[in-house]
């Protein structure tokens, strides 16, 4: 059996604009801006891939521009660009089925009902890529869902958020090191 392949790209999921920062669906930003300044990066607009790219020390960072939606567009012209399989492809996501403070590493499966997902098995043709999802809690007190994930957290739900948010950084950091299967064992755990 031959070794996997290293990961090379990591994709934050969110949306682009003001009024997103700090809503459930803008996590996997929130832990891409956290991976970037440890590394004294700095973000720049990539027309060409339609998002915000930096890199170093090997590695590429992409928050994708295009709305959530769309995102496998930006996440499949940067993959191409640079040779990149889909298994080199770290995905960073929130996920509305895990409660705030689990995380939820895999190699593969399905988009679980998130249309970021979607777009991106879509343009990678393939479902076969690492993805960090992160607990963002569950639609509650007949909220529609559109409304759950664009909202911002509650100050309680932030609390327990932000810790959260910090170890998904290290479980990137961890995954890239040491590989999937490794990480999967030390940060699927409940938190």
């Amino acid at each position: 059996m031959s070794e996997p392949l290293p990961i090379r790209l990591i994709i934050g999921l969110g949306n682009p604009g003001r009024q997103f920062a700090g809503t459930r669906h803008n996590v996997g930003f929130e832990v891409l801006d956290r991976l970037v300044a440890k590394r004294s990066l700095r973000w720049q607009a990539n027309r060409q891939f339609q998002g915000e790219t930096a890199s170093g020390a090997g590695f590429y960072f992409l928050k994708p521009l295009t709305y959530m939606n769309l995102s496998g567009q930006s996440a499949g012209q940067i993959a191409r660009f640079y040779k990149l399989e889909p298994a080199q492809c770290l995905v960073i996501v929130d996920d509305i089925a895990l409660e705030i403070g689990r995380l939820r590493l895999r190699k593969s499966g399905s988009a679980g009902g998130h249309n970021g997902l979607k777009s991106l098995i879509t343009h990678f043709q393939t479902d076969i890529f690492p993805r960090l999802r992160i607990g963002v809690g569950e639609v509650t007190g007949g909220n529609d869902l559109a409304d759950h994930v664009l909202s911002p957290f509650s100050k309680s739900d932030r609390e327990k958020i932000e810790p959260v948010l910090d170890r998904a950084a290290e479980a990137v950091e961890y995954t890239c090191s040491s590989g999937v299967e490794s990480a999967m064992n030390l940060y699927n755990q409940t938190t």
